[in-house]
């Protein structure tokens, strides 16, 4: 079974997603349960979700510490 997992498992309380996937804590347990469709409904609203959230931070000033990785493999400055 595929999944949108990076291994970055810290969730953002802003915006209540996972910093690595994208997921929410619900998406993120419901996982196992959902149907094909669902899953792949999601892998692919997943990269959109990211994006938006990261936009939102740099247009509100918010840096990772130096040399920290980012979701999507971006790095601050």
């Amino acid at each position: 079974m595929i999944s949108p997992c990076v291994r970055i498992c810290t969730m953002d309380p802003d915006s209540g997603l996972c910093e690595g996937c994208g997921r929410t804590i619900d998406e993120i347990t419901r996982w196992m349960r959902m149907d094909e469709a669902e899953r792949q409904a999601l892998m692919e609203a997943l990269p959109a979700r990211l994006e938006a959230k990261r936009a939102a931070e740099l247009k509100n000033g918010l840096r990772l510490p130096r040399g920290r990785a980012a979701p999507g493999g971006w790095r601050s400055r």
